[in-house]
């Protein structure tokens, strides 16, 4: 409804204005007392410095109503407020609910379709609009095409959806059709970079060691600019002993990482030219191959096999799929795809699913066990905690409440009827899901088919029951889940044993925790709670002793006697601790005081602040399990660390608790368990007798060595177990591809004036693989620095030649005075020689004769075959010259 006459407005605000400002405290008042105060304020100010003026700063009443009437007035709604002649009528409906009964929707579909309406299903991604095509046609598969032309899906996150009569058209949301969150996107870090780095870790300031993987440990000078050949380009510069200098181009910024050892022990800094570098990486390669060659024989024993085969995806699977009513995460569509297809081999599934607190791998695992369910087999589900063996309880049968499965679990907290009943069952096969404590591996547990083991936080459990699963698990799938973190680097330790997948992308709407150190402050502690309780939340309060667990409760009670406060520790009886964690999960109390038998994947959303008390005698991974007891939904969280003062605290413990206030954003979880490394020494990485080697190398170049003898190994020693990835037109050749060039490649300093900043982009560059993510860098560049300079273009470009050279088999390429040199692989048996890559580079040149020539060079290394271009002025050049081949 449309409002432009002034006069009723006027009229309408002298009948209201009284009544308003009897409501209001008497708003006009009210205004023109602050204004008041305000030009109070700025009297009593300093003349010296010039301030505003209130009056361009604040309104009065009077302003207030005046500039009121500079707006015309839109309202929407039946019942109007203004009168006024003018109205505008819609003709549109609300999306009606269908209940998810996908007939109903098909139905509604094809009688809007016979009423001439337009159809329109939008969906978040791609993935729903595949589904709806599915899920119509497994109701009618002999009319699934003219289904087909009923509607048209499209990828159109709505709010609502609505049926528009004058327009003829229906639009209907997917989350609407299938009960399921909508997903706003918050504008912070996360929405731009969905997934996490380690950046914080790895970035470098003057005076850092740094270990360059073929000179050693040297410490970083800075970035520099250099000429080469009267051009001018940045370099890294590193000092190494005796002063000597050397300068790294920004285009290997991979052969350095920070050096990461034992925490503040300063290491050996190497001279350039001596071969004990040489000789300690040698050391250490030698070593590795010989743990890793252990493991990956044990994965090829287990490649060899054979298993159940599961059948693809049915209908119910797909529909407990679309049922979940979160958005699943890229990283959760590629798990939940891996195991999948593991399940869907003939070969005993070992996947390890690794992924911060909250971010959805139990999703991943009621999907499996479905899975196998649906091909008539049993799921044993093992956990390290009674209560966490009751909340998965929870968890699975909420989730499977629609599915003919039935879920059952045994713990302490049953009676031995109760256990009795359910190990009967499960024996006869009336039992599909069993979910338990470390009683799963007692001998009297049968399962009639026992068909998937879904181990949840395994390094909770000790060598025996690890020793009885392998017993359970010989040719049963294994699905195991970790929130213990694994930094993406870390992957081949697992790699060789087992697959793995990584979820790092936290859900949508997760806000990061709010970190606090506090005293024990009862001010503190008060204001805390009693802001949660306001704003409809509940309370966690860690205190790990039983003694006193009473006294602290007491005191809580005291602070904020309107709260509820209840007390769960491992000594009650499990009824008693059963009934409290329920009454707590629905919400029937506001502060739980508890010892940390909270610490594992308990789950309750409405939860979203946590006080742990003497945070300095926890470890950090049990610090970081327990906070992500809270910020499990889209309400931001607060995490207090109640540690006594810095100074009373030991070294360790202070780290500790400073790595935790550091990292506090979501999926820190790696970047928390790096420190935890640096701060314990990275010695229980591979067995205790690694730990010389890394902290004389580094943990970055101790990954890298790491990489590249595992890489050795399946290229020798293993080659047929990985045919795949030894399939000579698809193998990556060359890892490292090294360019000397003339052409002035940076971003000059009138583009981008901070040093640091430059470094990172920098490196960040040297880390993409793909032009998707090269075009998007360039966008944010765009965005954030104007439009790209020549040298800044050149920079880009040179990425793409370095990518275009490496498939192509080059290993060095030299663009200096007007000439493009590549030399191939230097190891003239390599298997790249008999490949269709290199054929085609072959014919290319015999065919273009004028434009290169293919020849062989006497080096220092023996023959190597070069590929030559003339007149290349420019990257540009170069780039479409690579392109052309």
């Amino acid at each position: 409804m449309l409002q432009e006459n002034r006069e009723s407005f006027l009229d309408y605000i002298n009948e209201k204005t009284v009544l308003i400002l009897q409501n209001t405290e008497l708003l006009g008042q009210q205004l023109d007392k602050l204004f008041d105060k305000a030009n109070e304020a700025f009297d009593k100010l300093s003349k010296d410095i010039q301030h505003a003026p209130p009056e361009d700063l604040f309104l009065n009443q009077k302003q207030f109503l005046k500039r009121a009437l500079d707006f015309s007035v839109i309202e929407l709604h039946t019942n109007a407020v203004f009168k006024t002649d003018k109205k505008v009528e819609f003709h549109i409906q609300p999306q009606p609910s269908f209940n998810k009964q996908f007939d109903l929707l098909l139905n509604n579909l094809s009688e809007n379709h016979f009423n001439g309406y337009k159809n329109y299903l939008c969906c978040s991604n791609e993935n729903q609009a595949t589904r709806f095509h599915d899920i119509f046609e497994d109701i009618d598969e002999a009319n699934s095409e003219s289904i087909r032309k009923q509607y048209k899906t499209m990828v159109l996150p709505l709010f609502e959806g609505f049926i528009d009569e004058e327009n003829q058209m229906a639009c209907y949301t997917d989350h609407q059709i299938f009960e399921r969150y909508h997903k706003f996107s918050i504008k912070n870090g996360y929405s731009k970079k969905q997934t996490i780095t380690l950046k914080e870790l790895t970035s470098l300031s003057v005076g850092d060691y740094v270990t360059h993987i073929d000179h050693g440990i040297g410490k970083f000078g800075g970035l520099q600019k250099i000429q080469v050949e009267g051009k001018t380009q940045e370099a890294i510069k590193l000092v190494y002993a005796d002063n000597d200098i050397v300068y790294v181009s920004i285009h290997s910024l991979h052969k350095i990482s920070k050096y990461n050892g034992k925490d503040g022990a300063p290491p050996k800094i190497y001279k350039l030219g001596s071969n004990a570098w040489k000789t300690l990486k040698q050391k250490t390669k030698a070593r590795v191959k010989h743990i890793a060659f252990d493991l990956i024989q044990l994965y090829a024993k287990r490649r060899l096999d054979k298993g159940f085969q599961f059948a693809p995806d049915s209908y119910l699977q797909k529909e407990l799929e679309s049922s979940f009513i979160y958005e699943d995460t890229p990283d959760q569509i590629t798990a939940t795809a891996d195991v999948k297809v593991d399940m869907e081999n003939e070969r005993p599934m070992d996947r390890l699913v690794c992924g911060d607190v909250g971010f959805g791998k139990t999703e991943v695992a009621i999907r499996a066990a479905f899975k196998a369910v649906d091909n008539g087999k049993q799921v044993a589900v093992l956990v390290p905690t009674t209560i966490l063996a009751y909340q998965h309880f929870r968890t699975f049968s909420e989730r499977l409440k629609d599915m003919p499965v039935t879920v059952s679990y045994v713990n302490r907290f049953r009676t031995a009827k109760q256990k009795a009943d359910t190990l009967q069952k499960l024996q006869e096969g009336k039992v599909d899901i069993l979910i338990g404590t470390h009683q799963l591996v007692n001998k009297n547990v049968v399962f009639k088919d026992l068909g998937l083991l879904i181990i949840d936080e395994e390094q909770k459990f000790g060598v025996n029951v690890k020793d009885k699963l392998k017993t359970i698990a010989t040719n049963v799938d294994t699905l195991t889940l970790t929130a213990t973190p694994i930094p993406r680097t870390l992957q081949f330790s697992l790699m060789a044993a087992r697959d793995l997948s990584v979820i790092t992308t936290p859900p949508p709407n997760r806000y990061p925790i709010e970190t606090h150190v506090i005293r024990f402050n009862e001010e503190a502690i008060r204001d805390a709670i009693s802001y949660e309780i306001q704003r409809g939340g509940q309370v966690f309060f860690i205190n790990n002793r039983i003694e006193n667990i009473k006294e602290v409760a007491g005191m809580i009670q005291r602070l904020v006697p309107g709260a509820k406060v209840g007390i769960g520790h491992g000594q009650m009886d499990g009824k008693k601790l059963e009934e409290l964690m329920l009454a707590f999960m629905e919400g029937e109390f506001d502060v739980l005081v508890a010892t940390t038998i909270i610490e594992s994947g308990l789950d309750v959303p409405n939860a979203n602040t946590i006080f742990i008390n003497n945070a300095n005698n926890f470890g950090l991974s049990d610090l970081h399990q327990m906070r992500g007891r809270v910020g499990r939904s889209n309400k931001k969280a607060f995490c207090y660390f109640i540690t006594p003062p810095y100074s009373m605290m030991t070294g360790e413990a202070q780290k500790r608790i400073t790595a935790l206030e550091q990292f506090s954003e979501l999926g820190s979880g790696f970047n928390i368990a790096m420190k935890d490394l640096e701060i314990r020494g990275a010695g229980d990485l591979l067995g205790g007798e690694q730990s010389g080697f890394i902290n004389e190398i580094g943990f970055d170049t101790y990954q890298k060595i790491m990489n590249e003898a595992i890489d050795e190994l399946k290229e020798n020693e293993f080659k047929d177990l990985y045919q795949e990835e030894n399939d000579i037109e698809t193998k990556e050749f060359v890892k490292d591809i090294q360019i000397d060039t003339d052409f002035e490649l940076l971003f000059p300093d009138e583009y981008i004036n901070n040093i640091t900043e430059r470094l990172n982009l920098y490196n960040e560059l040297s880390q993409i693989k793909d032009e998707a993510t090269l075009q998007q860098f360039e966008q944010k560049l765009i965005d954030r620095f104007g439009a790209l300079p020549k040298p800044a273009i050149a920079l880009l470009n040179s990425v793409r030649i370095k990518w275009k050279a490496t498939a192509m088999g080059i290993e060095r390429l030299m663009m200096k005075q007007g000439k493009m040199v590549g030399y191939f692989i230097g190891d003239q048996q390599s298997d790249f020689y008999q490949s269709n890559r290199f054929m085609k580079v072959l014919q290319f040149a015999q065919r273009n004769g004028n434009v290169c020539k293919i020849k062989e060079k006497e080096t220092k290394n023996g023959l190597r075959l070069l590929l030559t271009f003339d007149n290349v002025k420019s990257v540009n050049k170069a780039l479409e010259l690579l392109e052309g081949i």
